[in-house]
């Protein structure tokens, strides 16, 4: 693999991957990041690596969607892998309007296919990103593994279990070299505020009251994003074609408790003037409609088969995030401002 399209680059993980494969990792080729720049994409999580290392980054502004474009990037720059992380992601947004959501991740994921099955020859990897919520909910008990069955709970979901099907599809069908993974919440660097933890980390800086749904007892298990990423590569150097593997981080918690220790960490890091606890910003509100309780990786295949493990417990990997927030307040303020969409309006429309 030495011309890597990653799709979605400019977003969250993707930006990180990006950052991972060119600064830390053993890859030594091309990265080739087509992103449409929706809302959460963001060029500026780039910038040094487009200004340092343009011989080995190029950016194309386009949308997976539009099968022209994503031809001509595969003839262009000779594409032998992709990792498709380009997706639409907030559950509350798909609620709210799910035709986004069935259009990028259904329709966006098809057109990827289809472009990838016509330059069969040249590919050597189809690496799909997808999610543990396609899983749908678990009990106190018990955990996902890769032969869980789908029961998708929201349109966001739904739609990504669609996706993870149609790839496992062109893989059996037209016998394209595929993986995918399902990785369980991420955090960490450059995640869009409207995401849980940046979001109680930015509000709770400003005395804010932080928003918990429901009782607070929803489970989620919690996965530093360069840990994801770290696995993300190993399964495209090193996994079985065809496979499906699970991405956790081992760090199971009650959303409560996710957001007292940031809170917490917080009052550590960077205290209040007069002393007192951030944890009197919590605030209940009316949960969400399908919140599924919990969620749980089982990632045992990849630690056997690849040898992978997360390096971060969450509250080493939320340090390093809160501080990643508070040492970078200028990129919080471009984006909660929009700054950053007019930069990009200005320079790539």
């Amino acid at each position: 693999m030495q011309n890597i399209m990653v799709t979605g680059g400019c977003g969250f993980i993707g930006s990180v991957f990006i950052r991972h494969l060119l600064l830390e990792s053993d890859f030594d080729g091309r990265i080739i990041n087509l992103d449409k720049l929706t809302y959460a994409g963001n060029p500026e999580n780039l910038a040094d690596i487009a200004g340092t290392l343009s011989e080995r980054y190029v950016f194309i502004k386009a949308d997976i969607c539009d099968t022209d474009d994503i031809s001509h990037a595969f003839d262009t720059y000779a594409i032998d892998a992709v990792c498709n992380f380009a997706a639409e992601s907030h559950v509350d947004r798909s609620i709210v309007a799910p035709d986004a959501f069935i259009k990028t991740n259904i329709e966006g994921t098809f057109s990827l296919l289809e472009v990838a099955r016509r330059n069969i020859d040249q590919l050597e990897l189809f690496h799909h990103v997808s999610t543990d919520e396609v899983y749908g909910s678990l009990g106190a008990s018990g955990f996902f593994t890769e032969q869980t069955s789908y029961r998708p709970n929201s349109p966001y979901s739904a739609s990504k279990a669609a996706s993870d099907h149609l790839v496992r599809a062109y893989g059996k069908t037209y016998g394209l070299p595929v993986t995918i993974s399902n990785c369980s919440n991420n955090y960490g660097p450059y995640q869009f505020p409207e995401k849980l933890i940046p979001l109680m980390i930015l509000n709770a800086l400003e005395d804010k009251a932080l928003p918990v749904y429901g009782d607070g007892r929803n489970i989620r298990d919690w996965l530093y994003v360069k840990d994801h990423c770290r696995a993300v590569w190993e399964i495209m150097k090193n996994g079985t074609r065809g496979q499906t593997y699970n991405i956790g981080g081992r760090c199971e918690l009650a959303n409560i408790d996710t957001v007292s220790m940031v809170c917490d960490l917080l009052d550590d890091i960077q205290p209040r003037e007069d002393q007192t606890s951030r944890r009197d910003l919590i605030s209940f509100v009316k949960d969400r409609p399908g919140h599924d309780l919990r969620y749980a990786i089982d990632s045992s295949k990849l630690e056997k088969e690849l040898g992978w493990t997360p390096r971060e417990s969450f509250e080493s990997g939320l340090r390093k995030t809160i501080q990643w927030y508070l040492d970078n307040s200028q990129w919080v303020e471009r984006v909660k401002s929009g700054e950053y969409r007019e930069w990009i309006e200005q320079h790539y429309q």
